[in-house]
């Protein structure tokens, strides 16, 4: 795994600064954020560190597929259990446990955490957010997938990474999991109403419509005329950032 960070000025001289996890989306790496966000600049005026970890496992001894939304640049931030992903695509316990371990103990970074992403990315910071009370402050996301089990993305990589059993699919699904959730997080998301995967793959209402029966309070801003790009998340980063850093600062 590859992982790309941000450290603000403060860091560098070793003042300990709380972290925002950034993950991607199908088919990219770290780089994708690193270059074409533009979160540095905000990170610096907050003094928070930002680490982007890649989106899969890579090498040649990683399984693959042909398609671009499975194997490398498509691990969905799940535990595989089938053959042949198990051994490698352990994302939701990288993600979650193994990197903030390793930052933790390797930079001037406090235990004050909040995750972020796009699309799969999105997807992936909902799930880890909601599965872990206690352990992030805030969790945002960029046009993200929010009911893999409903929608085709999900449906083949879960069925893929999982097996058939749909049960199983359910603590991997943020719809899900804002229905039972125990902890009140603030939770942002930004959509782009000309989004191409708007109303196939990424169905934000969903996640609305549970909150409000949850009893949850989910914050969906519609940003009419924007797409599912990097031109898009570039645009709002200002925004998400001083989300974050109102309960990380």
């Amino acid at each position: 795994m590859k992982f790309g960070i941000y450290l603000p000025e403060v860091a560098l001289r070793r003042k300990k600064c709380p972290v925002l996890y950034w993950l991607s989306g199908l088919t990219c790496t770290e780089q994708n954020f690193v270059s074409k966000a533009g979160a540095q600049r905000y990170a610096a005026e907050h003094g928070i560190i930002v680490v982007a970890p890649d989106t899969s496992p890579r090498g040649n001894n990683v399984p693959d597929s042909p398609d671009y939304d499975l194997g490398q640049g498509a691990g969905f931030y799940v535990n595989a259990k089938r053959e042949p992903w198990a051994k490698h695509f352990r994302m939701y316990d990288y993600v979650a446990f193994e990197l903030p371990a390793l930052i933790e103990s390797e930079f001037a970074s406090s235990e004050a955490r909040s995750i972020s992403g796009h699309s799969m990315g999105g997807h992936g910071a909902l799930v880890v957010a909601l599965r872990n009370p206690g352990r992030y402050r805030s969790v945002s996301a960029f046009s993200p997938i929010v009911a893999p089990s409903q929608v085709p993305w999900g449906q083949k990589a879960l069925a893929a990474y999982l097996g058939d059993d749909r049960e199983a699919w359910k603590q991997y699904d943020a719809v899900e999991l804002v229905g039972n959730a125990s902890e009140r997080l603030p939770l942002l998301v930004d959509q782009g109403g000309d989004d191409e995967f708007l109303n196939t793959q990424l169905r934000p209402q969903l996640l609305k419509e549970a909150g409000e029966k949850a009893g949850y309070s989910v914050q969906i801003n519609m940003r009419e005329g924007y797409d599912h790009s990097y031109y898009f998340i570039a645009s709002f980063m200002r925004e998400h950032m001083a989300f974050h850093a109102k309960v990380l600062t």
